[in-house]
């Protein structure tokens, strides 16, 4: 098998920004034409009809995206032959309480409690059915104590019973840490995680250590490999001099485009089994697959591993972006 196929496989797409109209996404406001429940239902659908074409088939959603499970739901159903050959995750712990309005005062909370967690994938059977395959906790950390909520792990656990594999999301400063404490949890003397979610990007390369050091049997997904737009294009405001310039420079000399760049680095890495496409149009998401096809040599990856910034640093700046 060729290398673009083997790389083609390793794109997914996620529905963070396509299930509800706002989104932490820098220039989000205007990936969307019509933002109306119906219209972004139609825009979703047309994302995924060209996922699919492109030979996507790795799709990633959660409780707290709005609508997304079904704009999903929905799509399947328009496409019942699809169902067989893609592999659906979702996510709960939050709860999307923005009620549909991009400037609301929260627009999810996380309630990492039993009560919840019965609650969420009740709500995502309800619409995902048989196709839900991978079940995940949305952004572990140690302060939410879901990790040692016992009986929250061993409902997670029961899940395997069904063929649902379980997994968990990270953010924060400490994913390192959140890491090296999932892989210590186990129900029944068993690993209990299957599925490990990151942000990893050119400007957060923490994990890079202990991803290396994850075995065959952890599927490891990365989510925001663009920043959530600042590695999309280099605005000063959200990068600074040196590192822009590394990048432009960069981009000029391989001909790619930043959001190639940024995935292309992500893609490039040994560890990593999926890289989510967190598209809202067509031209984006046809730029994002275009990266499986760019081969970085050692000399590229070298220079972009030394644009990693600080973990606090990285995540004091994601936490400023404004919702649009």
């Amino acid at each position: 098998m060729d290398t673009e196929k083997i790389f083609l496989k390793k794109l997914g797409l996620g529905l963070a920004a396509i299930g509800r109209p706002g989104y932490i996404n820098l220039g989000h406001h205007d990936d969307l034409p019509d933002k109306s429940v119906e219209g972004m239902e139609q825009q979703a659908h047309l994302l995924l009809d060209k996922a699919w074409n492109l030979g996507v088939r790795y799709f990633d959603m959660a409780r707290s995206y709005g609508n997304a499970e079904a704009f999903m739901s929905s799509w399947l159903q328009k496409n019942p032959e699809k169902a067989t050959e893609i592999r659906v995750a979702s996510k709960w712990g939050y709860v999307y309480t923005a009620d549909w309005q991009v400037d609301a005062e929260h627009h999810e909370i996380k309630y990492h409690t039993l009560k919840n967690y019965r609650n969420q994938i009740k709500e995502s059977k309800n619409l995902l059915g048989n196709n839900l395959d991978i079940y995940q906790i949305h952004s572990a950390t140690l302060e939410s104590g879901v990790l040692e909520n016992v009986e929250v792990l061993k409902s997670m656990s029961s899940l395997k019973q069904e063929g649902i594999n379980v997994g968990l999301s990270l953010s924060g400063a400490n994913q390192t840490q959140v890491l090296e404490t999932a892989m210590n949890v186990e129900i029944d003397k068993v690993p209990l995680f299957d599925v490990i979610q990151v942000t990893y990007n050119i400007l957060e390369q923490s994990l890079t250590p202990g991803l290396k050091n994850l075995g065959d049997d952890v599927i490891v997904v990365i989510k925001e490999a663009m920043s959530n737009g600042r590695l999309a294009s280099y605005q000063h405001q959200y990068l600074d001099h040196e590192r822009a310039r590394v990048l432009s420079e960069l981009t000029k000399k391989l001909e790619v485009t930043p959001d190639q760049l940024a995935l292309a680095f992500v893609l490039n890495q040994p560890f990593v089994d999926i890289v989510l496409s967190g598209a809202s149009n067509v031209a984006h998401l046809q730029s994002n697959i275009d990266a499986s096809k760019i081969k970085l040599d050692s000399s590229v990856m070298t220079a972009l591993e030394l644009l990693s910034e600080l973990p606090e640093d990285y995540w004091k700046t994601r936490s400023s972006l404004d919702w649009t």
